[in-house]
């Protein structure tokens, strides 16, 4: 790794600081962050036109956005693994390999069939790219204070990534056609491929065993189902295939863990779990993410639905708070390098979120948008202080020949949180909304009518719409005011849910450090402190030329 320049801070006991090369090369991990972030978003503003050209039908247009999300929640834990054992730079080209294929697939498919092979694909090139960009995150920063402040980036850029998604979207749309919004990942893969084996050193377990192939399976088959089920139950309400999903997939759930308890060589390394930096940060996690994915679908709604805004302009004005959380996410690593507790920053956090949600159920359908914009940009504040402190306890206590399998699971937390967010939030706000908007319609309406009416407000307007004059007008009121109302009961929910880990955070996470000295202890040492983990004697790091150094090898008091 290269040695700090002369005239720089000395190196903390925590390891040697990351020179001009690190940072460049941390520079090329962030392009294919930013991509794999956007194409959860990037379909939205596509899919009118996706539906003209290939005429998919309803249950097809679900698979074209659900199916990406999908497979790349149940190969994470596999792919992160995978990147321990063969090299995370190696896993890294192959994935931007696979993700330039796919985004070209994508964007010629001839049909819809095609195009979900295509975004499948995507989600696998998608499962390799994610883990090992955290994972040669913890590599390249082996100084703690430096590792904090690549994290902070690297949750802006992915946070930035999701909101940016649509806005290009929408301005590529105005100007191509819609395999446009595919394509433009090919460029950045392209220099990624040329890049990385220049400026990332190849990281990897000097001893890692076999690859348990039916560990891989099981894992798949206890996250694929249980998240299919959320997100499931989420849209459509009870019904029975959506909970034998969730039931099925907490059955491999159990196998699969007293599958690694007993394997010398496990895909998961369970002791990381004694750990309470490590499992207290997941569970914080889980509760961040579950605000954050279940309360975004309901500010969305309100500037497109409520205030009257063009899918674009909505998401234009929606990068307002996306901006002020960019500026934020350095922020909580920054104050935790200048010793500021870390359990204190997240429950501040998780405060500064509950009152942006609690300023939420003030806004009516007149509401001033800057009184929105204001609101949101505090709890989308208040949570990414939470979730870059998370990331960087959560890579800085595992050991670095582990450190892929632990971003696998960061990552499916957050995956597995925002599905229950949609699920929790998302029924809270439509039970209120179809509860106020049936009290409140006016009389006549036919029963097919009302029935559309108390499906979502989109169908309302819809309505409201072929209805004439006053009556449609009333039956526009009463939904934009019964939505307001169970986003008021949403927002409610997140600020609770919020106070709750507020207080989790200073439970579980007080007097925890943030990261292990560099090799701290051995998680299956009978004798290893709890929180410390000892990176195993002889474990090595390739550079980029060939040549291997020796880590060094520390241990806790």
């Amino acid at each position: 790794m290269t040695a700090s320049p002369p005239g720089t801070t000395a190196p903390e006991p925590g390891g040697p600081r990351a020179g001009r090369r690190e940072w460049v090369g941390f520079g090329v991990l962030i392009l294919p962050l930013l991509l794999v972030s956007m194409d959860v978003s990037v379909l939205y503003f596509a899919v009118p036109f996706i539906s003209r050209e290939l005429e998919p039908s309803g249950t097809q247009q679900l698979w074209i956005f659900d199916i990406y999300g999908f497979v790349l929640a149940g190969l994470l834990i596999t792919m992160g693994s995978l990147g321990d054992r063969i090299g995370r730079r190696k896993l890294l080209l192959m994935g931007a390999t696979a993700f330039g294929a796919a985004s070209l697939l994508a964007a010629y498919s001839p049909s819809a069939e095609a195009l979900i092979a295509a975004r499948a694909l995507l989600g696998i090139g998608g499962a390799t790219l994610m883990p090992s960009t955290l994972a040669l995150i913890r590599n390249l920063f082996q100084d703690a204070r430096q590792r904090a402040t690549a994290v902070g980036i690297w949750s802006g850029a992915m946070a930035g990534g999701i909101a940016v998604g649509p806005v290009l979207s929408g301005l590529l749309l105005e100007h191509f056609w819609w395999g446009s919004v595919f394509l433009i990942n090919i460029p950045a893969m392209v220099l990624l491929l040329v890049l990385a084996p220049l400026l990332l050193p190849e990281f990897k377990h000097p001893r890692p065993g076999r690859f348990d192939l039916p560990s891989a399976v099981l894992s798949m088959g206890t996250l694929l189902p249980v998240i299919y089920g959320i997100k499931e139950l989420a849209r459509d309400g009870y019904a029975l295939v959506p909970v034998l999903a969730v039931v099925a997939g907490l059955l491999l759930g159990w196998v699969f863990v007293r599958r690694q308890r007993r394997r010398p060589d496990p895909l998961i390394d369970l002791t990381l779990f004694r750990s309470r930096a490590f499992s207290g940060s997941l569970a914080v996690n889980v509760l961040a993410m579950f605000a954050t994915v279940g309360f975004a679908i309901f500010l969305t709604s309100h500037l497109q639905s409520v205030l009257g805004m063009s899918p674009l302009r909505a998401a234009l004005w929606a990068l307002v708070p996306s901006f002020v959380v960019g500026a934020t996410a350095p922020l909580a690593p920054g104050l935790a390098g200048r010793g500021v507790n870390r359990a204190s920053i997240m429950c501040g956090g998780f405060l500064l979120a509950a009152a942006g949600f609690c300023a939420l159920t003030l806004v009516g359908t007149d509401s001033p948008l800057w009184w929105v914009l204001v609101a949101s940009s505090g709890y989308a504040c208040g949570l990414v202080l939470v979730m870059a402190l998370v990331t960087e306890m959560v890579i800085g206590v595992a050991p670095p020949e582990r450190a892929g399998a632990a971003s696998a699971l960061l990552e499916s937390a957050t995956e597995l949180g925002g599905a229950l967010g949609m699920a929790v939030l998302g029924s809270i706000g439509n039970a209120v909304y179809r509860r106020d908007v049936t009290d409140t319609l006016p009389p006549g309406l036919s029963p097919d009518d009302l029935h559309a009416v108390r499906e979502t407000l989109g169908s309302a307007q819809a309505v409201a719409a072929r209805l004439p004059g006053r009556t449609g007008d009333a039956v526009l009121h009463a939904a934009r005011e019964a939505f307001v109302d169970g986003l008021h009961a949403a927002a409610v929910g997140a600020a609770v849910v919020c106070a709750a880990a507020a207080a989790l955070a200073l439970y579980a996470l007080r007097d925890v450090p943030a990261a292990a000295p560099t090799g701290a202890t051995d998680p299956a040492d009978p004798a290893a402190p709890v929180g410390g983990l000892r990176q195993p004697r002889g474990y090595t790091e390739e550079s980029t030329d060939g040549s291997a150094y020796q880590s060094a090898v520390t241990r806790l008091p």
